[in-house]
């Protein structure tokens, strides 16, 4: 069986790393054979560009060598880990990808649609999420979330953490705007409710991908017995 490919996107403090958590454990649980990755990073390449990136120490040079920076550590992320385990039948969910780009760089740092698209085409080289859950919630709650969560380190916020909340409340209509061009691949989950529910919503969504793929599987191995 062909593996397949779900993202989680969402502002600050959506709670995207422990969606994952909780429905990597849950598919596990199925007898699914998951990767948890995330953006930036996800392959040596790639984390060592992370830190470039979140450290800020790019963001002297514009964002469009941030929008370079993170398209050279996806392309590497993609080919090292992501394209291998799709092809070797795994379910990878990773926090961030393409969307992220198009919003960060493309819609909050004003960069021209032709420029993030070509980047784009680049460095995702095919690899398209199979689905793309939105967790979305106000800014400013997920800015909370995020500093709470950083504990002893909210003192310093990364990037992205200490930008201006206008800057983060336009990403979040951003992300809607995008899941409202692109209904088939990108849903929306209500990001401000309980951690169980959230994970219930996402399961649900989640499911239908997954027996597409089995169905899929299943006709490939009756047409090469036949």
């Amino acid at each position: 069986m062909k593996g397949r490919f779900i993202t989680f996107e969402g502002g600050e403090g959506a709670g995207k790393s422990t969606q994952i958590q909780y429905l990597a454990e849950a598919l596990r649980t199925h007898g699914y054979d998951v990767v948890m990755t995330r953006e930036p990073g996800g392959s040596p390449g790639a984390e060592a560009v992370r830190h470039v990136l979140l450290s800020g120490a790019a963001e002297e040079f514009g964002v469009r060598m941030e929008a370079i920076l993170f398209a050279a550590a996806r392309s590497d992320h993609v080919e090292e880990l992501i394209r291998p385990a799709i092809e070797a039948g795994k379910v990878v969910l990773c926090d961030r990808f393409m969307d992220s780009s198009r919003v960060y760089q493309g819609v909050t740092g004003n960069l021209e649609p032709e420029f993030v698209t070509a980047l784009e085409r680049v460095a995702v080289n095919g690899m398209v999420p199979d689905l793309t859950i939105i967790l979305d919630l106000p800014a400013e709650v997920g800015l909370a979330r995020a500093k709470a969560r950083s504990g002893e380190k909210a003192a310093n916020p990364d990037r992205y953490e200490k930008e201006d909340p206008t800057i983060h409340e336009k990403r979040r209509e951003a992300f809607l705007e995008l899941a409202a061009r692109e209904p088939d691949r990108c849903k929306v989950v209500n990001g401000n409710q309980p951690a169980d529910a959230i994970a219930q919503a996402i399961e649900k969504l989640v499911n239908p991908v997954l027996a597409e793929a089995q169905s899929m599987g299943s006709d490939h191995a009756g047409t090469q017995q036949s």
